[in-house]
């Protein structure tokens, strides 16, 4: 059976307009707004008043703290002092070495004898049992405070073994509590008081 060309071309529009009825139907597509452009100023179009602030300098409420501002140059003398008025503790302490080691010393340019130096490590032992008297925790403090009290020890005994007279005034005049050291025994007079063992027995004695 042949179909005329008619026949064909009517049976194909047919299935295209089929397909089409059946396929989803696009949604129309929004329209795309125009992107901004940057349009630059002139110059000479900037006018100066207050549209445009000043962004070279810093504003009125800016915190930067000029040098000098918290130490007082005005008040030099202020320097170092704390809010009650009152120097510091460390101040204090190191302007008491001082004086005591000016006092204690044998002649102007005594540096290392033990009077000069028991007066510095008196004062500093005061300092820092204070110290640990508010901070009890600081461990470290505590142990720079046992070295410092051995040392003045060691100081006072080699004092005591070279002039006694020396000894008791510096201890007497500073307080220290330092019991003196005594004279070393010998093996005989360490071992007098015990008794004496038993003969060792004959048959026991290496040959």
């Amino acid at each position: 059976m042949k179909l005329s060309q008619s026949t064909i071309l009517l049976t194909a529009a047919l299935l295209i307009s089929g397909s089409e009825a059946f396929s989803p139907r696009p949604y129309p597509a929004a329209p795309v707004a125009q992107a901004q452009r940057f349009t630059p100023v002139r110059a000479d179009a900037i006018d100066d008043g207050d549209d445009f602030p000043d962004i070279d300098s810093p504003p009125a409420d800016d915190y930067i703290v000029n040098v000098g501002d918290l130490e007082g140059d005005e008040d030099e003398d202020a320097v170092g002092v704390e809010d009650d008025g009152q120097p510091p503790a460390w101040a204090v302490s190191q302007q008491r070495i001082k004086e005591l080691r000016e006092q204690y010393r044998r002649h102007d340019k005594d540096t290392g004898s033990p009077e000069y130096q028991v007066a510095g490590v008196t004062e500093r032992i005061v300092y820092l049992t204070k110290h640990l008297q508010t901070h009890p925790k600081d461990y470290s403090t505590r142990r720079g405070l046992v070295a410092l009290v051995n040392k003045r020890r060691r100081l006072l005994n080699y004092l005591f073994k070279e002039d006694v007279n020396r000894y008791k005034s510096l201890v007497s005049s500073l307080g220290v509590r330092h019991k003196a050291p005594g004279n070393v025994e010998n093996r005989n007079e360490k071992y007098i008081r015990f008794p004496k063992q038993k003969a060792i027995k004959k048959h026991l004695v290496k040959k």
